[in-house]
């Protein structure tokens, strides 16, 4: 059994709840939670805020703020995994923002960097992950790393 499978079926047995807000993923972690059976009992909502605009209004992350540290960074990561916990009360939330490439990239925010939003009950913490491949192998490595860290959690 996969390792998502696992955590997916401990969450159902332990009833906590799960919200999700994606961007670089594109709804990946979204589609991989949902495949396990009795998932609807925990997992409360699954959003993909690609694009700047939309981090504003389905969040009301400020534009100003999102012009100053740039959709691909801590301090949005932050903001959306906050900003949807507090909205949804899930027990487990997660975001993740980055450049899966092919392009995008700059110096400074390469194409594989990565930034990964996890509240558990009461405790935040932010992940920088700088990854390399494909956009789809990004993508993948992002939500297993996603897993690996929810199983070090619950």
């Amino acid at each position: 059994m996969k390792l998502s499978n696992k955590i997916i079926n401990k969450l159902i047995n332990k009833n906590i709840s799960l919200s999700v807000i994606e961007s670089c993923t594109g709804g990946l972690l979204t589609d991989t939670i949902i495949k396990n059976k009795g998932v609807s009992k925990i997992f409360k909502v699954g959003l993909i805020t690609y694009s700047n605009e939309s981090k504003s209004i389905y969040l009301n992350i400020s534009k100003n703020i999102i012009q100053k540290y740039g959709a691909v960074s801590n301090n949005i990561a932050d903001l959306m995994v906050s900003k949807l916990q507090k909205k949804e009360k899930s027990e487990l939330t997660i975001s993740t923002t980055g450049i899966a490439g092919p392009e995008g990239g700059t110096k400074n925010k390469p194409v594989g960097l990565v930034y990964i939003g996890i509240i558990y009950k009461k405790n935040k913490k932010i992940y920088k992950k700088n990854l390399k491949g494909s956009r789809r192998q990004i993508q993948k490595k992002i939500v297993e790393y996603i897993f690996a860290k929810i199983n070090n959690l619950i």
